[in-house]
This record gives C-alpha cells, structure tokens and sequence, in this order.
C-alpha cells in the first residue's frame, strides 16, 4: 500500500492549477442518464472517485469514453439502461446514489445499493427518498437495496427539505427535469456544484430557475438533448493547496481560482493573517508579516466555512498564535485526523463536535495514517512545515479526491513523494 513522505522545507512559491470539482463532476455524470443522446464533460478531474463513477454508469449500460488523459469524459445513454446499482460498486462512494433520480425520471423504476464512502458520520439517505417521494416515487428498503418506482411517471411537487442536503438537492433537480408540471425544492443547496448542475441541465434543455439561492424552480419537459459542459473549478481543492504557502509560508499563484468560490474561507484565512490577491488567472496566496493568529471556525452549508476544509484549517492553526475553537456542524465524526495531528505535536482537545486547538511553535514530524480523504491532505500539510519526516499511511483516500498531489506539491518546492508501503 502506498505511503506519502513529507520533509520540511521551507517556503514554498510558483504556480499550482487546480482541477475540476469532483463533487460536480460527480453530479453531472448521471445527467447523462436523462437523455438519449451524448454528453461531453470537459475539465474533468483525473480521480479514482470518477473511475468509480464510470465503472457504475458502464454498468448501466452507458458509454463512456475518457479523452485528453482524462480530462475530458465522453458519455452516451442512447442503449439499454439496466436500472440497477449494484452493491459491489456503489459501496465504494457516497456518491453512486445520484443515479437514482436520474434513473427513476428516465425509467420509472431503480434498484440502487445504498451508498458508501467515508466514515465520517451519518448522511442518511431519507432526506433523498423524502424529496423523491414527494415526486410521486414509491421506494422501499429491501436487503440493502433501495427498490424505487412510479405510478405513470414522476410528477411535479412542492417540497421543503427538513436539511439543506447537496445529495438530495441533486437527486431532486436532476428527477425533476423530465416530471410532469412544476416542481419547487425549498431549502435547496446553494453549493457552486448545484449550479454548475442546474447549468449543464439548462444546456442540456432543462428548464430551471433559483440556482445557488434557497428555493429552485423547476419545469418538467418532455425530453433533454446533448451538451457540452466544463466542470467548474474544485473550490477544496483550491482551498487545500491555498493552505499549503499559509503553513509553510512563501508565495503560490492557484490558476483557475475564484473567490466567489471560497468567500467564507477566505474570510477566516484573512482573519489569520493570510493574503489572498485575485489575479487574471486565479488566486495568489501569501503569509502577511508575522505568525498565524488563531481564528474560530464553525462549518455550515454554503456559502459558510466548508466542512470539506476544516481538517485542513485545522492543521494550520496547529501552529496559531493563541487558541482556536473549531466546532463541526455538517457530520458528527469529522475529527479522526486530531489524534494523528497530536502525533506530530498539535495540542487538541476534542469534546463532542467541537475541537480546542492551542497553537505550538512547530510540529514534528512523525508516522501517522489517514482516516478520510480530508483528513490525509490535512496531515500532508502538516508535514510541510514540520520539523523531520512524516509518512503518510492509507492514501488510497488520497486519491479519491486530488489530482496527482505529490507532484503538484513539488512542483512549488515542497519535498514530497509517493512510496510503495511495507
């Protein structure tokens, strides 16, 4: 099994391109399932959550077909679709369960596996079953699978969501272009990836309004056609690799970045003493005079603090000037990389959602092992600006969801490679 090593090594500086979303890129591939004819994705990112994405949409019976190394995903659903999510894939993401909607608009009937993932707290799928139901879909629970059809087809609705879920958001709008009548979601998503959706859709022929706010507005049509989309650019990703010159200092230029993005990180990266300057082709991220000051943090739902950067943040605020309070609000057990930052030093305290972080002066490195996919950025970071070697174990969560780390981290002078594990 593969292994990261990190070395210490000073500041870093140049330029850093940052990728298509995986969490878009994962929602716009079952768009395809809507139409017969193809669907081409461009700016894709080069993952092993899209491998997976694939395997599941070729299983179905759709085409897909990776040009540009990766970077552009070529997908038809013109043939037999199969309306079955098999466990063996689907066990390996959370996100496998966005073929539901699509399956049901399309077919009238599914047979979806429920979800994998991360282990990193309860995201129940009755917030998506709800919002389908209130479409007129019949789901039960049967063996670990969920059996979803229709009556006739689905059918427009209003209906509130008790949570703000981007899974239910997507799975609702994506099921909705093709019900009869009007459908309106409140208390929608307002994540960037929503709207990127909503505008693929609107591409592919869709009829759809309120993206990116708290109520979408959706007209059902009888048929979508064939788009060309550009995933938008990866904001966690972009957030990640604007920590790496906040933790080890110097100067990078993030190409692709957009601070409508990232506002609220921003905020807080600001409030730490951490420059951010937009530039014609992106972001440019510096430390400002001085160590880093310790800030709060609370994660909430876009447009607040992310919860898929809080383990980064919190390896800089390691080494903070004061005390920092990070309080979790998205998922319950999204703290497993603080005993592994603690290995190298950190002093934290955690308490139920909330993590008590006292700035030390420097961190050391040591042997420590991810748990999520977030969690092993975070201790990659880390171990930038820590004194000696770390070894990052269990990266395969690594590359779920960032593109070729290791060399882009190189490539703005950190010290950084991929072994093969003992």
């Amino acid at each position: 099994m593969d292994q990261i090593m990190v070395t210490g090594n000073g500041p870093l500086s140049g330029q850093v391109p940052i990728a298509g979303a995986k969490n878009a890129c994962l929602t716009l591939m079952p768009a395809t399932l809507l139409s017969e004819e193809p669907l081409t994705l461009t700016n894709a990112p080069r993952l092993s959550d899209i491998r997976t994405m694939t395997t599941l949409l070729q299983s179905l019976g759709v085409e897909v077909t990776s040009l540009q190394g990766g970077k552009v995903l070529a997908m038809a659903s013109h043939g037999t679709i199969t309306p079955v999510a098999d466990y063996d894939i689907v066990r390996k993401m959370r996100a496998s369960n966005l073929v539901l909607g699509p399956l049901l608009a399309r077919l009238g009937h599914a047979v979806v596996s429920l979800p994998g993932g991360c282990a990193i707290g309860a995201r129940p799928m009755d917030i998506h079953i709800d919002a389908l139901t209130a479409l007129g879909a019949e789901i039960d629970l049967r063996e670990g699978y969920l059996h979803a059809t229709t009556k006739g087809g689905l059918r427009g609705a209003v209906h509130e969501m008790r949570f703000a879920s981007v899974g239910a958001t997507e799975n609702f709008l994506m099921a909705a272009t093709l019900a009869k009548g009007t459908s309106v979601l409140k208390n929608a998503a307002r994540e960037p990836e929503i709207v990127d959706l909503a505008t693929c859709l609107r591409k592919m022929g869709a009829q759809i309004a309120g993206d990116g706010t708290g109520t979408i507005e959706i007209q059902g049509v009888d048929r979508l056609h064939g788009a060309t989309h550009p995933v938008v650019t990866d904001r966690i990703e972009l957030g990640t690799y604007m920590l790496a010159p906040a933790i080890c200092g110097g100067e990078v230029e993030c190409l692709g970045g957009r601070i409508d993005l990232v506002a609220a990180f921003c905020e807080k990266l600001d409030a730490a003493g951490v420059s951010v300057t937009e530039t014609p082709r992106g972001l440019t991220v510096a430390q400002k005079n001085g160590r880093i000051r310790a800030v709060d943090v609370v994660t909430e739902p876009f447009p607040g603090f992310p919860t898929d950067l809080q383990a980064q943040m919190m390896a800089l605020l390691c080494t903070a000037d004061g005390v920092s309070v990070l309080e979790e609000r998205i998922f319950e057990n999204r703290f497993m990389h603080a005993p592994e930052l603690m290995r190298m030093g950190a002093r934290i305290e955690v308490q139920g959602g909330t993590a008590r972080v006292t700035g030390v002066d420097r961190l050391k490195g040591a042997p420590v092992m991810a748990t999520d996919l977030r969690a092993s950025v975070s201790l990659i970071l880390a171990g930038l600006a820590a004194q000696g070697e770390t070894v990052v174990s269990r990266v395969y969560h690594l590359d779920r969801g960032y593109e070729r780390v290791e060399e882009k981290l190189s490539a703005i002078g950190a010290k950084i490679e991929r072994v093969s594990g003992k």
